[in-house]
């Protein structure tokens, strides 16, 4: 997608609307405004327009926002309770295209203060079959020619005339779209009488034209000497509607009515200040389209000279638009949205993007992903999630840690609330005082909701509880030790950031605010509340959760927001969608730092060790308050160093890094360790070094967390850590995840090979997790052994079936061919870049899409081809697995196993036969 923004689309916002940060909502004060039917019709037409467009732009805002509040002061002075007045009411159902104000506006007048409470944008209220736009906007500014008028699109006119010209740019295929344009431009001139006219040099005043205005023809005459300005003001909604409509003619010197040649006097107008004028304001529209041609706006500017009794009377001022490919605006759109806590007009560009985004279609990498969290009906910030049906849906995550009694409230989890009890005197009773008027419901415990938000920890914080009960809107307690004048601070801003999440990550749609309340446990356990600044504001009761089905809707949104993570898929579709942790990741994550400071987690291949791996390293830093510089990763290998590094999470280094002598690790505080399994002690005591820079801290230890697994070493040296009755304490991820069912059928006989045969250098002991296995089931994918009896013959098997995937739907990032060793990798890519050159060549498709690397690259669109020691902690879709073999026997198994569980989807093990 293409495009050409013009220089009003930079950045900008609106002053007058300012952005209150004191409440645990979204609150946009727009100022004074008067109210009132009759007070609003005593006012002059300016004023009541600039007063409509403000309150437009931040209800507009908030809709694309996660919802608000809207907060004016009456400017007429009274008191008493009033309307807002119909004008303000229209331009709220013009702005969501829709006679139903409830569905997202509700009133309060409070004294002088009136409150609009805005939910967020989605498209649930529109019918079926009707077009959605993914968001809000006050003017699309694209115009269409309809017979012989100029019409601004709404936003599902905007919607349906954006996706019709995507579809056509998909239908054009590889046909070469200028050569396309080329042709629908001679039909253009040769069908329109307008040509004829155009190609005159001169015209006679009075002289009627032999054709009327029509779709493709406008006639205008200005004949004062304002011409020049009045031309500019029509230029940008004429020259955009006759480009979205098949190209068009604008003549300017005509009488429309009459179609009668009066020209433009001569002494009004310049002909080349009025060219100059036309073609900047022409070149300023922003234009997108969607081909690859990278096509330009087409125009001509033409003067034809107008004569009167055989003078030189004036000009008819001529403007030929041709046919354009994709889209062009006026202007850039009027859409606004809250960022950085401004109320800022959205770019060309980025209203464009966010109204065609759609979901990515996840059914060529595997039918088996279950959409929760579909973009089609959601508020416009939210992005897809997806999840395996061997994690879990949203609705089950939720039934398994967010049960809603339909008897009374419950307090969860159990084992936290037990360790506060026991903690904190006089909180069990705290808490009953508080809860004793709500029946049914959940309070959620967390030691800090801020840091499962991914914000930081505050101090002095006992708890957090989240309580989720009908009748009422979610309330947020944070519970202090001790009296703390910034405790209301933390609250309001963890409870704004709940809110946000739950409607633009979780997705929920319907009415919401997060109220807080600060609750003081004094030491001889008296305690004291206070009331957050969000008591002010006396919310509909629209916004109170009515019965279970509200409560659950919304408790599976807050799933999506605790465990959620960036998908691995993100890197391979080229957008950012989510994967849900499962519950036995998400305990883990959700585990006492504080109390937890050193961890071993012995992990089945495809349970996820990695993914866990970075999600503690995102709470480290919220929970211990430190900077990226100062959480370190250590790994085996290279090309996995290099994919956390990309994260941007911590500092990334290989073991040997690790432990060479030159290297820095003064800032270094906590450590986080993956694939230990596979480490040595051939340059020193690592974990020895590794214990000794996380217990060097001012405020006491850091954070040493080891992820292995013992089914996947592959040395029969000594790994360098600690006996198995040492690595305590100790945890355990058994459900897999990551493969196929016959992938994972595969994986068990090996483990059993390697249960019953274990290399010497790891503890038998160790290998009893298998027992545990949870393994996916109905999940479909694709095994098969290969034997091939020459290497030619081998090259010629794995290029045929690249060439057969990339065909239907696959791409070069979903594919990894891995060997047991580096030289075989060197001797097997050039004889396979030089097969997959002849087929594609045979098929005259291009070669330079194609294109090998090593795992080194993972992120790019490349075909890795590398060695199995090295692509280990990494996976891909599809894996080509080269006779897997090892130089030490005992870990033969070991090696493949950990070269099968890398396949998501489909397996194929390559075995010589000779």
């Amino acid at each position: 997608m293409a495009h050409s923004e013009s220089r009003t689309n930079m950045k900008k916002h609106n002053p007058s609307l300012v952005v209150e940060l004191s409440y645990p909502d979204l609150v946009i004060n727009v100022g004074e405004v008067t109210l009132g039917e009759k007070n609003r019709k005593k006012l002059q037409k300016t004023q009541r327009d600039q007063e409509k467009e403000k309150v437009s732009q931040a209800a507009c805002a908030l809709l694309n926002s996660g919802g608000g509040v809207i907060r004016m002061e009456m400017a007429n002075g009274n008191e008493q309770p009033v309307e807002m007045g119909l004008d303000l009411e229209e331009s709220l159902r013009t702005l969501i295209q829709s006679s139903d104000l409830q569905a997202f506006f509700e009133y309060n007048q409070q004294g002088r203060c009136f409150y609009i409470f805005v939910k967020s944008w989605n498209t649930d209220l529109f019918p079926e079959d009707g077009f959605k736009p993914r968001i809000c906007s006050l003017d699309s500014s694209l115009h269409r020619r309809s017979g012989t008028s100029v019409l601004p699109m709404n936003s599902g006119e905007a919607f349906r005339f954006l996706e019709t010209k995507k579809g056509n740019a998909k239908l054009l295929g590889k046909e070469p779209s200028n050569k396309i344009l080329r042709v629908a431009k001679q039909n253009f001139h040769d069908s329109n009488p307008a040509h004829l006219i155009f190609q005159r040099d001169r015209l006679q005043r009075g002289e009627i034209l032999p054709f009327p205005e029509s779709q493709y023809v406008e006639f205008k005459q200005f004949s004062t000497k304002r011409t020049p300005d009045r031309v500019k003001d029509i230029i940008p909604k004429y020259i955009s509607a006759f480009a979205n409509t098949g190209g068009g003619y604008l003549f300017i010197g005509v009488e429309d009515e009459s179609r009668k040649v009066l020209g433009c006097a001569e002494e009004n107008i310049k002909r080349e200040d009025l060219k100059k004028e036309i073609e900047d304001a022409i070149n300023k529209l922003p234009h997108f389209h969607f081909c690859q041609s990278q096509c330009q706006l087409t125009f001509t500017v033409k003067f034809l000279k107008v004569l009167s009794e055989g003078q030189l009377y004036g000009y008819v001022c001529g403007i030929r638009v041709e046919p354009f490919c994709g889209a062009v605006f006026s202007e850039a759109p009027r859409s606004w949205m809250v960022k950085d806590k401004e109320v800022c007009c959205l770019t060309t560009e980025e209203w464009l993007r966010m109204m065609m985004d759609t979901d990515p279609d996840l059914l060529k990498l595997s039918e088996d992903f279950k959409s929760q969290l579909s973009l089609s009906s959601r508020p416009p910030l939210s992005r897809p999630v997806f999840s395996k049906k061997e994690v879990g849906y949203k609705e089950d995550l939720q039934q398994l840690l967010f049960s809603v009694s339909s008897e009374d409230l419950q307090f969860t989890p159990k084992s936290l609330l037990e360790e506060l009890y026991s903690e904190h005197e006089g909180l069990e009773e705290l808490l009953k005082k508080q809860m004793h008027s709500f029946s049914r419901g959940i309070l959620i415990f967390s030691r800090s909701w801020a840091v499962n938000l991914n914000l930081q920890e505050k101090q002095g914080v006992i708890c957090d509880a989240l309580l989720v009960t009908q009748n009422s809107p979610p309330i947020l307690y944070t519970i202090l030790g001790e009296q703390d004048a910034d405790g209301q601070l933390y609250c309001t801003r963890t409870a704004f950031t709940l809110k946000q999440k739950l409607v633009n990550m979780g997705g929920y749609t319907g009415k919401l605010c997060v109220m807080t309340k600060v609750l003081h446990l004094s030491p001889e356990s008296n305690a004291e509340s206070f009331e957050g600044s969000d008591s002010l504001i006396k919310y509909p009761e629209s916004y109170y959760l009515a019965d279970t089905k509200q409560m659950e809707a919304l408790l599976q949104s807050l799933v999506i927001v605790l465990l959620s993570f960036r998908s691995f898929l993100s890197d391979q579709l080229g957008c950012e969608i989510l994967n849900l942790l499962t519950v036995q990741q998400y305990e883990i994550v959700s585990k006492n730092l504080r109390k937890t400071r050193e961890l071993f987690i012995h992990g089945l291949p495809g349970s996820g060790k990695t993914i866990v791996a970075m999600k503690i390293m995102e709470k480290i830093k919220n929970t211990m308050g430190c900077e990226k510089n100062e959480i370190l990763y250590v790994c085996e290998n290279q090309p996995l160093r290099d994919f956390i590094g990309k994260k941007d999470i911590c500092q990334a280094v290989t073991r040997k890094t690790f432990m060479n002598k030159n290297s820095n690790f003064e800032n270094i505080q906590h450590i986080v360790i993956d694939e230990a399994q596979n480490f040595r002690n051939e340059d020193g005591g690592w974990y020895k070094k590794a214990k000794t820079i996380t217990q060097r801290g001012k405020d006491g230890p850091g954070i040493l967390w080891i992820f292995l697994d013992y089914f996947q070493t592959s040395h029969v040296y000594c790994s360098g850590l600690p006996g198995l009755g040492y690595q305590y304490p100790r945890e355990e991820l058994v459900r897999v995840v990551r493969n196929a069912e016959p992938i994972a059928k595969y994986l068990q006989e090996i483990m059993r090979r390697v249960r019953k045969n274990p290399p010497p250098n790891i503890p038998s002991k160790s290998l009893n997790i298998f027992s545990k296995a949870k393994w996916s089931q109905s999940v479909t994918g694709y095994f098969k052994r290969i034997t091939y009896s020459n290497l030619e013959m081998m090259v010629v098997c794995i290029t045929e079936k690249c060439q057969f995937l990339l065909r239907n739907g696959y791409s070069c990032k979903d594919i990894a061919v891995i060997f047991s060793t580096a030289s075989d990798v060197d001797a097997f890519k050039h004889k396979f870049q030089e097969a997959m050159r002849k087929i594609r060549a045979q098929l005259n498709e291009e070669s330079d899409q194609f294109v090998v690397e090593n795992a080194s690259a993972i992120m790019g669109n490349h075909i890795v081809l590398d060695s199995v020691r090295r692509f280990s902690g990494l996976e891909r879709n599809i894996v080509f697995g080269i006779d897997p073999k090892a130089a030490e026997s005992a870990v033969l198994y070991n090696l493949v196993l950990c070269l099968a569980s890398r396949a998501r989807k489909q397996l194929y093990i390559f075995i010589p036969s000779f």
